[in-house]
């Protein structure tokens, strides 16, 4: 299922917008640093999908809500979308069990956009904790 959302060619894409996947990333950030909503490891911001790597400090659902509530409704502002969801209703979580699995998946994470040739270097995407300095 990650390979099918990575390409992108399914769904919207409307994050391929420069300002929507920059107001996604800022939220992200946001959550972390002025909220305190939860310790952020890793992210990135793709097309039609977001990755997060985090350490919650809130209940999930409230952090989510939060997250996808707000972008949802400034996104939809910038898409002149009434009425329509902008997020899919659903999530995937994961526990991290072990040092080693915390780093494949971090690694996976931002070597998304190099995955499916958005940039050769995960530095080098924008939407990204890999060009962005983490708040963990």
């Amino acid at each position: 299922m990650d390979r099918l959302l990575d390409e992108a060619r399914f769904g919207p894409t409307w994050l391929r917008q420069q300002e929507l996947a920059r107001l996604v990333a800022d939220a992200i950030q946001y959550g972390a640093q002025a909220l305190n909503y939860y310790q952020l490891y890793a992210y990135v911001v793709m097309a039609n999908h977001v990755h997060l790597l985090v350490l919650p400090r809130v209940n999930p659902s409230k952090l989510l809500h939060s997250l996808k509530g707000f972008t949802a409704r400034e996104a939809n502002k910038t898409l002149h979308r009434t009425g329509e969801p902008f997020w899919q209703r659903e999530s995937y979580d994961h526990w991290i069990r072990d040092e080693r699995e915390f780093e494949r998946v971090r690694a996976y994470i931002e070597n998304n956009p190099v995955r499916v040739g958005l940039v050769t270097r995960a530095e080098d995407y924008p939407w990204s904790s890999a060009a962005r300095a983490p708040s963990g």
